[in-house]
């Protein structure tokens, strides 16, 4: 009799506060005998500490470093090369215990399928495997929460742009867009505050650092120093107000 192979679970555990994690990620979290995490190197890990204090002693916590994260690469090397290779032997890892019948819990900040490095795995794995993706809070609704700003109005469109993108496409994307939220600062930021500027939306720009993480950072986005704006800051630039 063959054994039952385990189930792939992507767990959203919400953007930083413990506390906005879901009643049922909490439960298939505990439930499964193995958890997974993505890593940088030397570091615990956001999605790591928001639930670490729910895990039993019997289960089996599995890292997933990354090789490389930000950091420039000399040549010949590619970052795009370097991380998929690293998703294709992390998604073996993976299925070695879901081979074995062990259900692994994918643990992700914010929702899995929202920016979030589940999704790799997910691509490699769900035909193969029973997959179930518990959704969860993700950045930009932490962040518009903790600034007190209402996204979008009634028929409004919300654009969610990366600051990666050129200056060029930033602002066309910008000046079509109802309202927006962009994320991907970190040395982004010089680049995407200009753009604001130059489509005069830098007055209603609004700009949080780590937002319901302990650490949270709120700064008018004029005062924000270049240099130290990290990876997990975001912009939202709301809808024009409605009152309806």
């Amino acid at each position: 009799m063959m054994q039952a192979r385990g189930r792939l679970i992507g767990l959203g555990v919400g953007p930083g506060d413990p506390e906005l994690i879901t009643v049922k990620a909490l439960r298939l979290l505990r439930e499964s005998p193995v958890v997974a995490y993505f890593v940088a190197k030397g570091k615990k890990g956001n999605a790591f500490g928001i639930i670490e204090a729910h895990l039993q002693a019997a289960q089996t916590l599995m890292p997933l470093v990354y090789p490389v994260t930000t950091e420039v690469l000399p040549e010949p090397l590619s970052y795009e090369r370097i991380i998929s290779d690293f998703y294709d032997t992390a998604s073996l890892d993976v299925a070695a215990h879901l081979d074995a019948g062990r259900d692994v819990a994918v643990i992700c900040e914010g929702d899995p399928f929202f920016y979030g490095s589940y999704m790799y795995l997910h691509d490699r794995l769900a035909a193969r495997y029973e997959a179930e993706v518990v959704p969860g809070v993700c950045s930009m609704l932490g962040g518009a929460s903790v600034l007190g700003a209402p996204l979008v109005y009634r028929n409004q469109s919300l654009s969610v742009l990366s600051g990666v993108l050129s200056s060029e496409e930033l602002k066309r994307k910008l000046q079509d867009a109802d309202a927006a939220v962009i994320m991907k600062l970190g040395r982004n930021l010089p680049k995407v505050r200009q753009v604001l500027v130059e489509t005069g939306l830098a007055a209603r720009a609004l700009y949080v650092e780590r937002a319901t993480m302990a650490n949270q950072k709120i700064v008018p986005l004029a005062d924000v120093d270049p240099m130290s704006s990290p990876y997990f800051s975001l912009i939202i630039v709301p809808g024009e107000r409605w009152r309806g």
